[in-house]
């Protein structure tokens, strides 16, 4: 990671912050948080904005569906919320895999 960030998933990557990591890249690392939704995001600090329309989310995609699958088999839901209404908790652009039970309705 490049320059001083302070955001929660910078000090994850920095080492400064523990987390449970489940597979990490030189440009993706996918770690498990508190509510049981596995964050996959860049190594890099973007935006959920810039991320979305960077050639980045090809990769992070391609990874949030191989964890989906090997670790949901019964099915798995990619989420990613955008601004405070939408319940965004980090700047830190990354896309979730929610999965492992039963999901319910959609919101």
């Amino acid at each position: 990671m490049k320059g001083k960030c302070v955001c929660p998933f910078c000090e994850i990557l920095a080492r400064r912050s523990p987390a449970n990591i489940r597979y990490e890249d030189e440009q993706v690392i996918v770690i498990d948080n508190i509510l049981k939704w596995v964050p996959v995001m860049p190594q890099s600090h973007v935006t959920q904005s810039q991320l979305w329309g960077s050639d980045l989310m090809a990769t992070v995609g391609r990874v949030a569906v191989d964890m989906g699958e090997r670790s949901c088999p019964g099915g798995y839901r990619l989420l990613s919320n955008f601004g405070d209404d939408a319940m965004q908790s980090q700047e830190h652009g990354h896309l979730h895999v929610l999965g492992g039970t039963f999901l319910g309705q959609y919101a």
